[in-house]
């Protein structure tokens, strides 16, 4: 079994500081980073668990949804990795998302 703690601390990290960042700097781009990784983390969980399905795009539940939504994706995910090269990919993802982001 592949050692996915990693991968869900830093989302929750991700996710913690997105939830202590300020209205201004959610709307500044940090909630849209955190959406466009949460959909990203979720079209890989989806291309598992239905390979071949075309992957349901994750909705716009608002910017201060984000941290929430980064978070279901991620535990979604980590149900379906199966080696240590995927889970450092999605750990890459989430370390750029949130520089990006800025928190």
């Amino acid at each position: 079994m592949v050692d996915t703690t990693p991968l869900t601390r830093a989302v929750d990290h991700f996710a913690d500081r997105l939830r202590a960042a300020p209205q201004s700097r959610l709307q500044r781009g940090a909630a849209a980073e955190a959406l466009a990784l949460a959909r990203e983390l979720a079209r890989r969980a989806q291309m598992v668990e239905e390979p071949g399905a075309e992957p349901r795009v994750m909705p716009d539940a608002g910017m201060f949804a984000a941290a929430d939504q980064i978070t279901v994706a991620v535990h979604d995910l980590v149900l379906v990795l199966t080696n240590e090269g995927e889970v450092e990919d999605a750990m890459r993802l989430v370390a750029e998302a949130q520089k990006r982001a800025g928190v």
